[in-house]
């Protein structure tokens, strides 16, 4: 049974980020939206994984990829990967940047809160392993954006807010 701390979190997580959505224009979710699926259905591969090598730990009892690692995958990882797209394609250096920011506020902040909430703890990982573990991805996500819209013949253009 999922405790009340967690459903409410797991919640917050998806919805939060896929409101924000209504704030990032029609052109940019249309652009955006085929890199956003792709970087979710990587994700899901990777807490696949991450699940089975015990990277972390969520403190429910019964292990459950359906209510623990997925709420992750769908809530916040689509919408702040249209979000950085948005705000950073184009300009490489900025894009990664602003990716290692993010990743580094989870990996090094918020994955403590977590565990003072008594959600999830890192396991086999310690902090640093972890944020690469959530980095790596980002140069995937610009070069699959970069191939799409490279067959697309859409380039560099920016979207209009």
């Amino acid at each position: 049974m999922i405790s009340r701390r967690h459903l409410l979190f797991n919640l917050t997580i998806i919805i939060i980020p896929w409101m924000s959505l209504f704030l990032i224009g029609k052109r940019s979710i249309q652009r955006y939206t085929l890199t956003g699926v792709f970087i979710v259905v990587f994700e899901i591969f990777n807490h696949i994984y991450g699940h089975k090598r015990k990277w972390w730990k969520f403190y429910e009892k019964r292990a459950s990829f359906l209510r623990d690692e997925l709420p992750f995958s769908i809530g916040p990882y689509m919408p702040l990967s249209m979000w950085l797209l948005k705000i950073s394609y184009g300009n490489f250096k900025k894009f990664i940047f602003l990716n290692a920011v993010a990743d580094s506020i989870f990996a090094f902040y918020f994955i403590d809160v977590l565990r003072k909430l008594k959600i999830i703890r890192l396991n086999r990982l310690n902090h640093f392993q972890f944020f690469i573990y959530l980095h790596f991805k980002a140069y995937l996500m610009y070069a699959f954006q970069y191939l799409y819209d490279k067959i697309r013949g859409t380039g560099n253009q920016q979207t209009s807010h």
